[in-house]
């Protein structure tokens, strides 16, 4: 099968050749002689070293993702410092958008066409689309979101003492991302849209299940509802970090009415056992969870060891698997321990 055979496939509950393998845009980037600052400012470059490295490992560009870890902060006017040392792995808010309890309630929602980076997000899914594959839509959650716009230390000390501040940028995060989403729907079709949703703040330490169930839980009714009306069909949740104490909410809600369509792909942090995460969600594609600082540390039978050990636990999920780091690979991880991803999926990931 090619790339896309293999993710239609599991999308309609059918067993691909073999296991998919998701990879990861900053990687790609090193691995072509480019630098993290071209992936936020050079849509060419980051398609090309995207779409080569997936050539090169046999990665499925079907996952591959250009998002960056503040999405919320840039778009909504923060300072961001981009990562222009060898050891700044991702783009960061220098300055927060917000401040003080004034500037959130005087804060306006950014332009859906010209905000922060969204210009060349949209020259990278042209590219995209030219290529026939589909336009992944990377946002935060609303709760991880609305982290970003004021810093984090600043949203948890508010989530406890002024909840009303973190529902107003909750609501904003909502709003800007389905602006935008409207944005990209009405150039490129709901049907060739992936709508993909990351949820790092919502881990179990930084806060303890009981608030994320109260507050971010009823964003994800509200986030997928307002999907449904924009008519995208697929959807990709990242549940990252340690979130084991927030599986049991979300696999009620995910068993409800108001839920992500099914199948929808769910990966998962190293912190969570793939076994868990099928049984708590039993109609979904089960993506995961090699730890990503193996690929970083070494050495390469580590690497190959903990691959080969997820593939032979993925195989076995009901839904489907897809072989992905936990979380994002390190972006100057060493060639060959990457390489081990593709060699397990080689040597053990065939189905009969």
């Amino acid at each position: 099968m090619m790339g896309q055979e293999r993710i239609d496939a599991l999308f309609s509950y059918r067993k691909p050749d073999r296991v998919p393998i998701f990879g990861d845009d900053a990687f790609s980037m090193i691995n072509c002689g480019y630098t993290l600052n071209d992936l936020q400012n050079d849509a060419r470059k980051a398609y090309d070293a995207v779409h080569w490295t997936c050539e090169q490992y046999g990665w499925e560009p079907y996952g591959m993702l250009l998002g960056h870890t503040v999405l919320g902060s840039w778009d909504f006017g923060a300072r961001m410092k981009m990562p222009d040392s060898v050891y700044a792995a991702a783009i960061s808010a220098d300055a927060a958008a917000v401040e003080t309890e004034e500037e959130v309630w005087e804060l306006e929602l950014p332009d859906p066409r010209s905000a922060g980076a969204i210009p060349k997000r949209m020259e990278y899914y042209r590219l995209r689309e030219e290529a026939g594959l589909p336009i992944v839509f990377c946002a935060r959650s609303p709760f991880a979101m609305a982290a970003d716009i004021c810093g984090i230390g600043r949203f948890a000390r508010w989530l406890i003492r002024k909840p009303e501040l973190c529902e107003k940028l909750m609501q904003m995060a909502v709003d800007h991302t389905f602006n935008v989403m409207a944005y990209c729907v009405d150039t490129f079709g709901a049907e060739k849209i992936v709508a993909y949703m990351s949820s790092p703040t919502e881990a179990n330490q930084l806060f303890s299940p009981r608030l994320v169930e109260k507050y971010a839980l009823p964003r994800h009714r509200q986030y997928h509802e307002r999907l449904r009306k924009l008519g995208v069909g697929r959807f990709y949740f990242h549940i990252c970090g340690e979130q084991n104490a927030n599986l049991p909410f979300l696999s009620e809600f995910a068993a409800s009415a108001d839920a992500w369509p099914h199948p929808s792909i769910l990966s998962f942090g190293h912190e969570v056992a793939l076994e868990d995460a099928a049984r708590y969600f039993p109609e979904d594609i089960i993506a995961g969870n090699v730890d990503p600082a193996a690929f970083q540390s070494g050495p390469p039978q580590r690497v190959y060891d903990l691959c080969k050990m997820c593939i032979e636990r993925g195989k076995k999920i009901p839904g489907g698997f897809i072989l992905t780091p936990g979380c994002a690979l390190p972006p100057r991880a060493p060639a060959y321990n990457v390489w081990m991803m593709t060699k397990a999926v080689c040597d053990c990931g065939r189905y009969d």
